[in-house]
């Protein structure tokens, strides 16, 4: 289970906001959207809403195995959500679902991620820890659990996998939290209008971020060649754009932050 090895170790397993489903897998979705690597314009949540509304994802056993197909090549990505409280997730042996894990498939690792979910599902039906998962209170005692299911595949587990697994849980007896910690991150949806000779315009619920993007230099001009915009405590991803007449633009973003951490005015560049 190697890209849910990789969400451990490159501090992707997070703390979910709440207990709503819906609100939890679009979360999830965000984090996915918010990653370098991927091409712009990809509406991951719409994916994963409009798949979990057709097919549920649910394993059973508290745990719940989202996904969504791209047409591109990339790495599968894997995001771990983990909820205190545990979801009324529609299960169908009624338990609440208390560990997403989302993965982003792209076309050239659909079979790796068939193999990964099929090693965890079968897992899943053996695996002794689930009552100490669901009672575990901070996310390094998740990571742990997680850990430990994962070692119960180690008869199909490389050698690279195992040394990976023991340098993750070596470095749980130094350090408390993941160095970089998903669970901090603000995201935020915000939409920027710009046409020729005007000054654009920000539509945001979050009033710090407005005053930011109003006084950001080359913030258009930036968004339309690059797609990302980062000149202090956000980063702004764009999703996609609209042109209308008058060559005036849409850009649809989403903004994102470490919660504390405060977004400094703009500098000029």
């Amino acid at each position: 289970m190697d890209s849910l090895l990789d969400a451990l170790q490159e501090g992707r397993l997070i703390e979910l906001p709440d207990n709503n489903k819906d609100d939890a897998l679009q979360f999830l979705a965000h984090i996915i959207e918010a990653i370098p690597s991927l091409p712009t314009g990809i509406d991951v949540v719409g994916l994963v809403m409009a798949r979990e509304r057709s097919t549920s994802s649910s394993l059973g056993n508290g745990w719940a195995s989202p996904h969504v197909r791209v047409p591109f090549e990339e790495d599968l990505i894997c995001v771990v959500g983990w909820s205190p409280t545990g979801i009324d997730y529609g299960a169908p042996d009624g338990k609440p679902v208390s560990i997403i894990a989302l993965y982003l498939v792209p076309e050239n690792q659909r079979n790796h991620f068939l193999r990964e979910v099929s090693m965890l599902a079968k897992v899943l039906t053996s695996y002794p820890g689930f009552e100490k998962l669901n009672a575990a209170k901070e996310l390094n005692e998740v990571r742990d659990h997680l850990l430990d299911l994962i070692s119960t595949s180690r008869e199909t587990a490389g050698p690279d996998t195992r040394a990976r697994m023991i340098q993750l849980q070596a470095r749980q007896s130094v350090i408390s939290i993941p160095a970089y910690d998903l669970a901090n991150l603000v995201i935020e949806p915000v939409t920027i209008v710009s046409g020729p000779g005007l000054k654009h315009v920000v539509l945001a619920q979050d009033r710090q971020l407005v005053e930011y993007l109003d006084a950001a230099p080359r913030l258009v001009e930036r968004l339309a060649s690059e797609s990302v915009f980062q000149n202090g405590g956000w980063r702004i991803l764009k999703r996609g754009e609209t042109v209308f007449q008058g060559a005036r633009v849409l850009f649809d973003c989403l903004a994102i932050r470490v919660a504390n951490n405060n977004a400094p005015a703009a500098t000029k560049s």
